[in-house]
């Protein structure tokens, strides 16, 4: 089913090492092994995750600020945690923002920049992108912001760039953009767009949610003025956090309460921070650090680590999503919505949605939840471009997410299975 390059890449990959990271693998169906084929609404954690959460709540639990012990501790953890996660985005520290989820940091941040926006500035978002990197810019419409939105190319569900070139003008103020489709798994070339805004006098937010869990990221290389993040889409905890650069982050003014600081990032965390996810979020990172240094000894500072680790969970998952093309390519009645040409592999990440002829997503995913598989089915926030497809009239569609903790067994348990449902 996979050419000769992607199998060898998928046995030089460690999986039985990876899997024992992750406790949560082991459930069990109606006797049947779990199959956790739902990363983009959530990725499993390791051990360490748990442990570092635990620990925590044992050792450290306290506010900020305290003159004793475990306050002290749980400064320790936030600056060390924030050090991890500027070395996942290649930034400073300081650059670096925790929050509650994405979709709150992007609130609040919309809100602030909106502050120095003029009625008649536009704003241009695409058509391709999760909900929450939409609905939050899409809302300044009410202060006259004007918003334009970049559509796709259907029979491959990439971004009309063409269509985003004729959107940018004078008046573009800032261009909102996924990394990668939740959807549908299409890779933005985001450092193209990045320089299409900032040639255009342009600001780029960019959702790296989808992501992160698949590609390294590097803000350095990519120039953006904002990147976010979700922990827990590259197993770790249900936070957010986000790459301002230094000057932006400095010069927009957050709203937030009056005794926090005006120093970066403490003026962006307004309220009391969510310290175990917080160490849960730097236990994260310490695990991809391990897994690029299980997979690459040589490996010497914690970056070169993070980089070693996508390296060689790259190659692993691009062989399990050719396997899954190629198998679903043999159910007569399958719709595959996105990139299927092997040879664009580096245009899209392991995940992808389908239609199985007319039956709804919602009875496919029951089908396969009853067999220990698990999927999602529906829209998974990514409204726009279900609605484009066509697909949300008909309940949305069925998402299958890999990421590099699945095996090719569990790929072929999917087939199988859904090849069992469509003769149903």
């Amino acid at each position: 089913m996979s050419t000769p390059v992607r199998n060898a890449a998928a046995s030089a990959f460690d999986t039985a090492w990876v899997r024992s990271q992750f406790p949560s693998l082991q459930t069990q169906v109606s006797g049947h092994p779990a199959a956790f084929l739902d990363g983009p609404a959530g990725t499993q954690v390791p051990t360490q995750v748990i442990h570092a959460i635990q620990n925590y709540l044992l050792t450290s639990n306290a506010n900020t600020g305290g003159a004793f012990l475990t306050s002290r501790r749980t400064e320790e953890i936030i600056s060390n945690t924030r050090a991890a996660m500027a070395d996942f985005f290649h930034c400073d520290r300081d650059e670096v923002v925790f929050g509650q989820n994405m979709t709150t940091i992007t609130f609040a941040f919309s809100r602030a920049i909106a502050r120095e926006l003029s009625p008649g500035d536009e704003i241009v978002l695409t058509i391709l992108d999760h909900d929450a990197n939409y609905s939050p810019w899409k809302a300044l419409e009410e202060k006259g912001i004007v918003i334009r939105t970049v559509d796709i190319r259907e029979a491959d569900c990439t971004l009309d760039l063409e269509d985003l070139k004729s959107k940018l003008n004078g008046k573009t103020r800032l261009v909102a953009v996924g990394y990668a489709s939740n959807s549908v798994g299409t890779i933005n070339p985001v450092a193209e767009i990045t320089k299409l805004a900032h040639a255009a006098g342009a600001m780029i937010y960019v959702d790296a949610v989808h992501y992160a869990p698949h590609g390294l990221i590097d803000v350095k290389a990519l120039d953006c003025d904002f990147l976010v993040c979700s922990p827990y889409k590259f197993f770790g905890p249900h936070m957010g956090t986000l790459y301002g650069k230094r000057q932006h982050l400095e010069h927009f003014r957050p709203y937030k309460v009056r005794p926090c600081t005006d120093q970066i990032p403490d003026r962006w965390e307004s309220g009391t921070k969510i310290h175990e996810l917080i160490a849960g979020i730097g236990a994260a990172i310490e695990y991809l650090t391990e897994l690029g240094r299980h997979c690459d000894a040589s490996a010497k500072s914690r970056r070169e680590a993070l980089a070693m680790a996508y390296n060689s969970t790259l190659g692993y998952e691009t062989g399990l999503i050719w396997r899954l093309i190629d198998g679903l390519k043999a159910i007569p009645t399958c719709r595959v919505y996105g990139i299927t040409d092997p040879q664009r592999s580096a245009e899209r990440c392991s995940t992808l949605s389908l239609r199985l002829g007319n039956h709804h997503p919602t009875a496919i995913a029951k089908f396969l939840g009853d067999r220990g598989i698990f999927t999602w089915d529906g829209n998974y926030y990514a409204l726009n471009l279900s609605e484009r497809l066509g697909a949300e009239s008909e309940g949305g569609m069925l998402r299958i997410g890999l990421v590099h903790y699945n095996t090719a067994d569990e790929v072929d348990r999917l087939l199988a299975s859904l090849h069992e449902f469509a003769r149903v």
